[in-house]
């Protein structure tokens, strides 16, 4: 049991002087660039085109939609009106 109290005491004891070390470092001034720059093109890649394990087909159902226009089957009076319009 002394054994694990020294070790333990040993390792507080180093955690204590990391911690002083650390310190001296806090006056640094870190600074950055503006801009960075990544040029890409030189840059071969390779690689495999994989495909899916497996496909999901599912059958659509056909759009119904109310039609809109009425479609007209009988064109005859329309007929009748441009011939008048002609003379």
């Amino acid at each position: 049991m002394n054994k694990i109290l020294k070790i333990s005491f040993v390792l507080y004891l180093l955690t204590l002087s990391g911690h002083a070390w650390a310190g001296e470092d806090e006056d640094r001034n870190v600074v950055y660039k503006q801009k960075t720059e990544i040029d890409f093109e030189d840059l071969e890649i390779e690689g495999i085109l994989q495909k899916p394990q497996s496909a999901l087909v599912l059958e659509r159902k056909k759009a119904n939609f109310n039609p809109l226009i009425k479609l007209r089957t009988d064109w005859h009076d329309k007929m009748e009106e441009s011939v008048d319009e002609v003379k």
